[in-house]
This record gives structure tokens, C-alpha cells and sequence, in this order.
């Protein structure tokens, strides 16, 4: 069976996943603004969750339609196959929103989404009432200028929530830009990566996953894993191919330093949690007293910045320490991501390249040094 997929996405990071969802075998990937497309089998569907290493969550598209009033939006949502994949004893929520658009009232819009998939599904199953006691199928609606986008999703807790951190520090960076990040300096498994900022550990983690190509959904739940269209024998099957992709021949060596102890503490769990603990090793130091280990290596870093713990003379200083101990010589690569406009000013240099990207809601730079 044939099956449109959409997959949302911090923005930034459209191209990344368009090119892993192609290496996996889906089929009419294409990148859009905070939103990558592609169609393929249910196979595709465990393979996507279970592999993507920088997709929010992975939802099918149901349908779109235009809609400027609560009429089209109802006949539009009404006309859709619901049936091929809410059974009459499953649980369809409804949540989503509304931007720029003539139908501005999310609470309305759900009570209408929902009243017309029940209307569907009734003339379909011939019962006047839905116990929604079996599996969910959380439906999820975008409106944006009048475009109205129905979906069903297979996902359930965001994708970032790999499993291996219950618990961080203050203003963690997400698994899927930390694993972006690592993609965006060109990591490979026969590198040295640094990160003496490095909190709870997460971008040591998720470059040591992206080497070793572990799939980072490979040992959590999803929710399409109780439906009937996805026979539990997919999910085997999609794990075991994604284990039996991993690498073990690897050269690649991390190194953490933070100036907090428990930070450290949760970094060290994180890592054993992944699997990647032998490829990491962790110590107490200060960034400004940054001494690398080895002769060549790529250093990663999510330092402070304006909305994220320290106050702006604090940053400024702290940029400037940071230009000091980076600098520029044969074999060593930076990269910085931070909110901050005046970073370069600050830091000493500019970057040989950026990049935009964000941070949840936060506009960011990716700044990189690598020559």
C-alpha cells in the first residue's frame, strides 16, 4: 500500500532529512519550509521512525483542502477515507492549529474535525457511537492561509526522545539538532570530536550514534505499533535491519568537559544509555582551559547565549575566552551554534561559513571554522 507521509521538522533541517529519508528507500521526497514530504509502504513507516535521526515525528497524510469557513472545512474533513485506518473501535483525538487563516478558533476547528470523521465513520461501520477503546490514531490538522492539512500520526512522543535522556541539565539542545549539528561539520567515524561545553552530553551522544549508525529509534516504542495496518513482524523486521547496519570497525574517539559535576554525572549515564560509552571520555574543566588531547578533531559547541542562562556581558566574555583556546590551525575544525548576532565580534574572527538554524522557537546561527 501506497502511503503519503508528512514529517515535521525544526526548521534548517528540511535537506538533512530529505536526504536520509531518500537513502532509506522512500519514495517522492521533497522539502518544504519546516516540513519534508514522501510517500511509501508500511515498511517505510517503521523504517522513518525508527531510523530518522533529525524528523520530529513521522504523520500520514490523510488530505488537503481549502477551507474559509466551518462549512468547507466540515464537507472537506467529512470526504476524506478515514475508514482506512480508524477502525470503529479506535481512538481518534484531534489536536492542531490555525495561522494566518480565515478559521482562527483551534477549539472550533477540532469539535468540527472530529463531528465529521465521526459522521464519516458512521455511515462506513453503520453505529450510532464510537467507544474509542482500541488503538489511538491521533489526528493532527494545519491551517495555514486557508490550506487545511489533515493527518494521522504514527509517532507518539516526538521523535527526539530516544530514550537514553531521562534526565539534563538546564536548556538541553534537542537529540535532533544535536544530531544535525554533527551532520552539518561533516562527522565521520574515523574522527576526534570535542565538546568542553558539553553539559549533559548530548551532542557527544548523538555524534557518536551518527558514526556508529546506531538507529536512534531502534529501542523505544511508537504508536503505530498497535495498529492492524502495521503487522508487528514490520517492526521486527525493520529493527533487525537496522541493527545489522550499525558499525562496530570504528575509529572514532569523543572527549567532554564541563565545569559541572552533575552535569557530568548525567552525561556519563546518557552515553551508557546510548551504547556509546567506550567512545566517550568525560572530565571536569573549564572551557577557557581547553587543551585537546590529540593533534587533530572537531569541536562541537551549544554555548550560552542571550536566552539561555547567562546574562549578555557574561556571553560577550565568554565568547571572547572561547576565540582565544579555538584557534585556527591545521586538522581542527569549529563549529558554534548561538543566538547571538554579534558572535563574530565577539569570538574574534568570522566564520568561513553559516548557517541558519533553530533552537526550538529561537533563531540561531551555525557558525563554522574550518580552514
Amino acid at each position: 500500500m501506497k502511503i503519503n507521509f508528512v514529517v515535521p521538522c525544526l526548521l534548517g533541517l528540511e535537506a538533512p532529512i530529505a536526504e536520509e529519508l531518500r537513502e532509506m528507500g522512500a519514495s517522492d521526497v521533497a522539502a518544504e519550509n519546516g516540513r519534508v514530504l514522501f510517500s511509501g509502504d508500511e515498511s517505510i513507516l517503521a523504517r522513518a521512525n525508527i531510523c530518522s535521526r533529525f524528523s520530529e515525528r513521522i504523520q500520514i497524510l490523510i488530505g488537503t483542502f481549502e477551507a474559509h469557513s466551518f462549512e468547507d472545512l466540515f464537507q472537506g474533513t467529512k470526504r476524506l477515507p478515514w475508514e482506512n485506518w480508524i477502525g470503529k473501535e479506535d481512538k481518534f483525538p484531534v489536536k492542531g492549529y490555525s495561522l494566518n487563516s480565515d478559521l482562527f478558533s483551534v477549539s472550533d476547528c477540532q469539535a468540527i474535525i472530529k463531528k465529521a470523521v465521526v459522521e464519516r465513520l458512521k455511515t462506513k461501520y453503520h453505529v450510532e457511537w464510537f467507544k474509542e477503546t482500541g488503538a489511538l490514531y491521533q489526528i493532527q490538522f494545519s491551517i495555514m492561509k486557508n490550506k487545511v492539512s489533515l493527518l494521522i500520526d504514527t509517532t507518539g512522543a516526538g521523535l527526539h526522545k530516544r530514550g537514553y535522556r531521562p534526565a539534563s541539565n538546564a536548556a538541553p539542545i534537542k537529540e535532533t539538532l544535536a544530531a544535525a549539528l554533527c551532520y552539518f561539520a561533516r562527522l565521520r567515524d574515523f574522527h576526534t570530536l570535542y565538546d568542553p561545553m558539553c553539559g549533559s552530553g548530548t551532542i557527544l551522544t548523538e555524534g557518536a550514534m551518527l558514526v556508529k549508525n546506531i538507529a536512534p529509534g531502534v529501542n523505544r516504542h511508537f504508536t503505530a505499533e498497535s495498529w492492524k495496518q502495521v503487522p508487528a513482524q514490520i517492526w521486527q523486521q525493520e529493527r533487525e535491519r537496522a541493527r545489522s547496519l550499525e558499525k562496530t570497525d570504528i575509529s572514532f574517539k569523543a572527549y567532554g568537559s564541563d565545569v559541572d559535576p552533575v552535569a557530568l554525572k548525567i552525561a556519563k549515564e546518557n552515553a551508557t544509555r546510548a551504547g556509546v560509552a567506550d567512545l566517550i571520555s568525560f572530565k571536569k574543566a573549564d572551557v577557557a582551559d581547553f587543551k585537546p588531547e590529540t593533534d587533530r578533531g572537531t569541536v562541537i559547541i551549544n554555548p550560552p547565549y542571550g536566552e539561555r542562562l547567562m546574562d549578555a556581558s557574561s556571553v560577550q566574555q565568554l565568547y571572547k575566552n572561547i576565540g582565544k583556546v579555538f584557534v585556527p590551525q591545521r586538522g581542527w575544525a569549529y563549529y558554534i551554534i548561538t543566538a547571538d548576532e554579534d558572535f563574530e565580534k565577539s569570538f574574534g574572527r568570522k566564520a568561513d561559513k553559516r548557517r541558519k538554524l533553530y533552537n526550538g522557537m529561537i533563531k540561531c546561527q551555525f557558525y563554522m571554522y574550518f580552514k
